[in-house]
């Protein structure tokens, strides 16, 4: 596969909490699990787990190994953003904190105009946002 529009991404980052990131991600945004391991304790093996929506070109893997936790340290400008092009439901956003999330202000001010941000249970931020992508031009 050629390194292009049609190659597939996935977005690794460490979780404290694997159960805690799953209900966040699933029940509060509503991926679907592609993939799971859970390390039986032997030396370097990681647990796994792999969100998506099925058809998407992307998914995230949160990873944690039980003998070496790696401590998640996101800054304010870890965003995984998703554009959905309409207002921010009130109701995904009260899904979002029931399963885990926290509504917090962004950083750069540009998102809490154009969208909504929510802190996942590791800390890092997702930013559900109004505007379509690709961006339409400014009128």
């Amino acid at each position: 596969m050629p390194a292009d529009a049609t190659a597939h991404v996935r977005i690794a980052r460490p979780s404290r909490d694997l159960e805690a990131a799953e209900r966040f991600w699933t029940s509060g945004l509503g991926l679907d699990i592609q993939y799971r391991h859970t390390a039986d304790g032997t030396p370097g093996q990681h647990s796994l787990l792999m969100v998506g929506w099925p058809e998407a070109a992307w998914h995230l893997e949160l990873v944690h190994d039980p003998a070496a936790p790696v401590d998640p340290r996101p800054t304010v400008e870890d965003l995984l953003v998703i554009y959905l092009g309409e207002p921010v439901p009130d109701s995904l956003v009260e899904r979002l904190e029931l399963h885990g999330g926290k509504r917090v202000p962004a950083h750069n001010p540009y998102w809490d105009t154009w969208g909504v941000t929510v802190q996942d249970p590791d800390g890092y931020l997702l930013v559900l946002t109004t505007r379509n992508w690709p961006r339409q031009p400014r009128r």
